[in-house]
């Protein structure tokens, strides 16, 4: 392996210290992923363009606003040289721990038909996010929406969330990996387009996920590899705003997967149903 194979491509916007951060937790690595790309967003703190002056491997790359997660992203790995194989894609509020990074790239070299590998995400206090889940079916996706804020271990969320997947030691092929940290092997990457840029944020990942199988490549968790995912760093100033596009582009997924006259009762109530959930946490965000 060469330090061209392997490039990093992280999206920000007003990351803060996080960034740095999250730099620096690359220096752990026996063989660091250079170059780093930043694709801000719109940032208003400073903190990409210190770290394109403090890291001589950092570039900066500014889209054209704020054009969402997914659509960053592709503009991030366009901007790589051709030599490059790999791409991280990655939130600027995670951190590697030792060897994460070596230890993705060398199951991606073990199962070729690998196009997106993830890593076993952990949250500040050591407890295990469910990173790796199933693809969301109608069902499971109405249940899990309804009742995880008040009942966590429902059948739905659990068939969702396949939290055993996540907490188990070995490698397992899933429906997709959240986008906080990920692998992606370029050229199946190109081959599916890159994420769907109609999805400003949240479900590019899942949506991603779905094209790769489609496709007839794996989306392999790697539980071996382990980073630490910080959150918040960016949104939790626009909390309302989130939560509201995290449900509409919801309803999006569910359109693109249930095309058709015949699917259109099932997404009007889809569609209310989210827009009633999203209203519901945004009221009690407000009096907590």
């Amino acid at each position: 392996m060469t330090r061209s194979d392997v490039a990093v491509v992280t999206i920000t916007y007003s990351p803060g210290q996080t960034l740095d951060d999250f730099i620096d937790s690359l220096r752990s690595e026996s063989f660091p992923p250079r170059p780093v790309i930043v694709v801000d967003n719109g940032s208003t703190d400073g903190s990409p363009e210190r770290a394109e002056r403090d890291h001589e491997h950092v570039t900066l790359l500014r889209s054209p606003g704020n054009v969402g997660y997914g659509r960053a992203a592709n503009l991030g790995v366009a901007a790589l040289d051709r030599d490059v194989e790999w791409v991280l894609i990655c939130n600027p509020d995670t951190q590697v721990t030792p060897g994460a990074v070596e230890t993705l790239l060398a199951a991606g070299r073990e199962h070729p038909e690998a196009a997106v590998l993830g890593p076993r995400i952990v949250e500040p206090d050591g407890s295990v996010y469910p990173s790796a889940r199933a693809l969301p079916a109608i069902r499971t996706g109405i249940g899990h929406a309804l009742f995880s804020g008040v009942w966590p271990t429902n059948p739905w969320t659990k068939r969702y969330q396949q939290r055993d997947v996540s907490a188990s030691p070995e490698p397992a092929g899933v429906g997709w990996l959240s986008g906080a940290f990920l692998l992606v092997r370029r050229a199946a990457f190109e081959e599916i387009g890159g994420f769907d840029p109609d999805f400003f944020m949240y479900f590019e990942d899942v949506d991603l996920g779905r094209r790769v199988g489609l496709a007839g490549h794996t989306n392999l968790f790697v539980p071996a590899a382990v980073v630490v995912h910080i959150g918040g760093a960016s949104t939790d100033r626009v909390a309302d705003v989130m939560v509201r596009a995290h449900h509409d582009s919801a309803y999006l997924y569910i359109a693109k997967t249930h095309p058709g006259v015949l699917w259109a009762p099932v997404r009007l109530a889809v569609r209310i149903g989210l827009r009633v959930r999203a209203g519901s946490i945004v009221r009690k965000s407000h009096r907590a």
